[in-house]
């Protein structure tokens, strides 16, 4: 039922018990599979930058708005540059065995709205397709969910089909996209936009628990039932 105001306009829904969120804070975050970690360059630059060289061709960092990076000491120097920062807030995944092998944040967080976006995503070649890859993800939406906000965002180059499969993999529903919204590395970047809201998240959140169990896996560490398959029913919209 539309909601309309005195003058008999149309409205959103009111929010009366609606309270704004806290910023998300620089702790651990622990699952089965790995943890975050806030990010630090003394910490983590070296393992990162070792992880990271397994990408030989720098393909990696095409869709990103920086890198790749001459050296470990260049590595090192934006690491630094970016860690230890509110927004974005940056964490390292670590894997079960303690090793560093990827880069994940929180960004455009407003409490305000209810509103925080997870990206800066990178993950090197061992850690990609694990299941403490999609973990970490999971880690950070379950987080920012708890702590009470709305939506959480995922926007991601429309060229870059990886990030936008692993959107509506991860539950995100497909909302647009916006043209030429920005310059990247000289080039045009038209941007697709993934949405997820409170309302999604309780189905969602079954998914990736049914998901994430050890049983899901065989003894080479291949899922059993894809989340593709649990989370695709759940989705708005996919584009």
């Amino acid at each position: 039922m539309t909601c309309l105001n005195t003058l008999g306009q149309p409205v959103g829904d009111p929010l009366p018990d609606w309270t704004p969120p806290p910023s998300p804070a620089a702790n651990v975050l622990i699952g089965r599979y790995c943890r975050l970690e806030p990010l630090d360059a003394a910490r983590h630059g070296t393992a990162l930058f070792a992880a990271f060289a397994a990408d030989s061709t720098g393909a990696n960092w095409t869709y990103l708005p920086y890198g790749p990076f001459a050296d470990e000491a260049a590595f090192t120097a934006w690491l630094a540059s970016v860690a230890g920062g509110s927004d974005p807030l940056f964490f390292a995944v670590i894997d079960a065995g303690g090793q560093a092998g990827g880069i994940v944040s929180y960004l455009r967080i407003t409490p305000a709205h209810g509103c925080i976006e997870i990206g800066h995503l990178h993950f090197s070649e061992a850690l990609k397709h694990t299941p403490a890859a999609t973990e970490a993800l999971w880690l950070l939406l379950r987080e920012a969910f708890a702590l009470g906000y709305r939506r959480v965002e995922w926007k991601c180059n429309t060229l870059n089909t990886p990030s936008r499969r692993a959107a509506q993999r991860l539950g995100f529903s497909f909302e647009g996209v916006f043209r030429q919204a920005n310059v990247s590395k000289g080039r045009n970047r038209d941007t697709a936009w993934y949405g997820m809201i409170d309302a999604d998240w309780p189905a969602l959140a079954a998914a990736f628990d049914q998901w994430l169990v050890p049983d899901n896996f065989d003894a080479a560490g291949h899922q059993r039932a894809s989340l593709s398959a649990l989370t695709r029913p759940l989705l708005v919209a996919v584009g």
